[in-house]
């Protein structure tokens, strides 16, 4: 798995003494600029975009089960999670849904669509109560590129170094299943 994150039932805020319950009487967690600042996806972003990013990226709350995307879907948005845990499945052949990666407070999916405008590489779904903050290709054009380039740059930056860091953990689980495979079912050659 790519990322195990911690789930409860709380959302986990900046805000002292806000949970869940609290947010869903007043509807939704006011996100912040603080909350912001400590996601990677965000590093090196100055305060006043923090800001405006707080305020014009909009909520979504999701219940346990539900899908947030579905592989091979369409769409030009990422989320970024703000409380709660979601799973990334991918399709089995015949098996049913493979479980790839678990997703928590602070992480964030979805970002290739960002980048390209291929299908969705698999379905991400709440395994709890979750709140999410969605960034479209809109947003960033709006908020960061035409804004201040300096933003659009760090925000890439950062969406790349997040990539590379995943294909890397991919690479791993790669070659230690191909060694596993080539150990089990490829004879020894030792002349016998």
């Amino acid at each position: 798995m790519l990322c195990l994150c911690h789930t409860g039932d709380d959302f986990p805020t900046k805000e002292p003494n806000v949970t869940k319950r609290e947010s869903d009487r007043a509807g939704s967690i006011r996100v912040t600029s603080a909350m912001l600042r400590d996601m990677g996806l965000f590093g090196g972003l100055d305060e006043e975009t923090l800001g405006l990013l707080a305020r014009e990226l909009p909520t979504r709350h999701v219940e346990i089960g539900e899908p947030v995307v579905e592989e091979g879907s369409h769409s030009q948005a990422m989320y970024l999670v703000i409380g709660g845990e979601l799973e990334v499945v991918k399709r089995g052949h015949g098996a049913g849904d493979v479980r790839v990666a678990l997703f928590g407070p602070g992480d964030w999916f979805g970002e290739m669509s960002i980048l390209d405008v291929q299908p969705r590489s698999a379905t991400v779904r709440a395994v709890a109560p979750t709140m999410l903050l969605e960034m479209t290709s809109e947003h960033v054009d709006r908020l960061l590129y035409r804004r201040d380039l300096k933003a659009y740059s760090l925000l890439v930056m950062n969406i790349a170094r997040e990539l590379s860091r995943r294909l890397r953990v991919a690479d791993g689980i790669l070659a230690q299943f191909m060694t596993t495979v080539s150990d089990a079912y490829v004879a020894p050659r030792d002349g016998s």
